[in-house]
């Protein structure tokens, strides 16, 4: 059984293209970039490679089977979309180990995420309509994000970045928070009333369930902490800009 379900993996493959793409940034795209913007400048751009292509594939396995559920059987289509996130969550969790070992609060959310990936993946075989439901809700806004934060370590030298990160800042913001501060939230309670009645224990272990219920309410507490903090300091930036114009007048 389990080395059926290695034949079936398509990890590897996706694991050598993130790498590639990976030294690709590192060493060629972002070859002149100051030391310290290198790493996060090259961590985003295959966010970017991983983000809309994660959307794409979930939301095709999801469409495939529309009558799947919390404790379904993961379909090839599932398995495959998972693969896709494992690889790159990997790709980019070796990056932080290796050049940003300080930052532990990304290297902490990238084992979570594999820990959840994982376990669907290759030790229950179900659930990926869950997991792969959060991945869409999360990684929607990928691109709009990382546009932003590859803006947000030039606006300091370059004029045109600075405008790029202002004027995408509202939207992203908008956008981000209608993801993880309304939908997934909504989501994440429908999936843990579920999970915590029991009705998966039967394919779904529920230390497992429970586990996934942790982690991602983890994420989701994180990531609106984090996007409010964005919201009060654009308002601060914003009453600023507002003084000094009344001022200049």
């Amino acid at each position: 059984m389990e080395n059926l379900i290695l034949e079936g993996s398509h990890f590897p493959t996706f694991f050598s293209m993130f790498s590639v793409i990976y030294l690709i940034a590192y060493f060629l795209v972002f070859r002149n970039w100051n030391p310290k913007q290198r790493p996060d400048a090259t961590s985003c751009l295959i966010s970017l490679a991983h983000g809309t292509p994660a959307v794409v594939l979930a939301l095709s396995a999801l469409f495939e089977n529309p009558a799947i559920g919390f404790a379904s059987e993961n379909s090839k289509s599932q398995n495959l979309a998972l693969d896709f996130s494992i690889a790159y969550f990997t790709v980019d969790l070796l990056h932080y180990l290796v050049l940003l070992p300080s930052d532990v609060l990304f290297i902490a959310h990238h084992l979570a995420t594999l820990f959840v990936f994982v376990t669907c993946r290759y030790l229950v075989l179900h659930g990926a309509f869950a997991i792969l439901v959060l991945l869409v809700l999360a990684e929607v806004t990928s691109a709009c994000q990382n546009i932003w934060t590859l803006a947000g370590l030039r606006r300091g030298d370059l004029t045109v970045a600075a405008n790029v990160y202002r004027i995408l800042s509202p939207p992203f913001y908008v956008l981000y928070s209608i993801m993880r501060v309304f939908l997934g939230p909504l989501f994440f309670l429908k999936m843990s009333i579920y999970y915590l009645s029991g009705e998966s224990d039967g394919v779904i272990p529920r230390w497992v369930s429970v586990s996934w219920i942790v982690v991602v309410g983890g994420a989701i507490l994180v990531s609106i902490l984090w996007i409010s903090n964005l919201w009060v300091e654009l308002v601060r930036e914003m009453k600023k800009k507002g003084i000094s114009e009344k001022k200049e007048r």
